[in-house]
């Protein structure tokens, strides 16, 4: 299978977003793609004041712009398409949230991810962040099923917490997808370091897409998309500029790195307790 990420240059206009996005994501299916990935909040600039003005409710019966486009680009593109993130708004509550969509190449809404973990952080001296003082987290884990296998979702933040891809790995997947826009902070400190590390303990693909680093931007994205494999080697990546990382992604190597260093069948689930083993959507 053939993984494309989008590290998308994003600005303030969503209108040129979305037309940018979609001449990237038919872009990569023209070059062979078979899954695009686009960055969180390919809509819209990062920020917490940006939210609330670029948010869009989700509906797959009564569909807004951006999601009317990401529907649109995985038809004409024939792939699959994980949407990035955009700011979402709850019809019902007037709520905010951080929300990935994913569409199937026939651009039907197959999976709907609000962002688990919101990113607040205050590192002195380098950068205060805050997400919860306008979005609320999601409720629920994620995954999709392709001709491929099963991938898990999470956005960003959620990278942090290794329960959501232990939870995938132990209930089937064979990757995560994080769209995810780390910054000139946490981006060179724990990145590449977080991916690695959550597909060497889940045996497992895992990639995360950036959108591009703008200076003239309040938020200063990291990029660096990466894709990693089931033994923790990154298998493509970039710097900080526009662009697409494509990968050519060997599902057999999920099944034999999981035969070679057998931790799946091993584990003590008398001593410690399986978080798969939970409750949970």
């Amino acid at each position: 299978m053939k993984l494309a990420l989008v590290q998308l240059a994003v600005g303030a206009h969503k209108a040129v977003n979305l037309c940018n996005a979609r001449a990237k994501v038919l872009e990569a299916a023209q070059a062979g793609a078979q899954m695009v990935v686009l960055p969180e909040c390919f809509n819209s600039p990062y920020g917490t004041k940006y939210f609330g003005s670029y948010a869009e409710t989700i509906d797959s019966s009564q569909l807004g712009e951006s999601t009317r486009a990401l529907q649109e680009m995985a038809q004409t593109g024939k792939v699959y398409v994980v949407g990035g993130s955009i700011p979402e708004r709850e019809p019902a509550t007037g709520r905010l949230f951080n929300t990935c969509t994913v569409w199937s190449p026939e651009g039907t809404l197959v999976a709907q991810h609000r962002k688990l973990h919101l990113f607040d952080i205050d590192i002195p001296g380098r950068i205060t962040f805050r997400e919860s003082d306008v979005l609320s987290p999601g409720t629920s884990l994620t995954s999709f099923t392709t001709p491929w296998g099963e991938f898990g979702v999470g956005i960003c933040y959620d990278m942090r917490f290794p329960e959501l891809a232990m939870v995938a790995a132990r209930r089937g997947c064979v990757g995560m997808v994080y769209p995810g826009a780390f910054n000139t902070t946490t981006g060179p400190l724990h990145w590449e370091l977080l991916l690695r590390a959550r597909a060497v303990d889940n045996q497992m693909f895992v990639a995360a897409c950036s959108p591009a680093r703008d200076v003239e931007a309040e938020y200063h994205a990291w990029g660096h998309s990466t894709v990693v494999d089931p033994s923790a080697r990154v298998i493509a990546t970039t710097d900080e500029s526009p662009g697409i990382v494509y990968a050519d992604i060997d599902l057999q190597l999920v099944d034999e790195v999981r035969r070679s260093i057998p931790v799946t069948t091993q584990r003590r689930f008398d001593i410690y307790p399986d978080v798969a083993a939970n409750k949970c959507t």
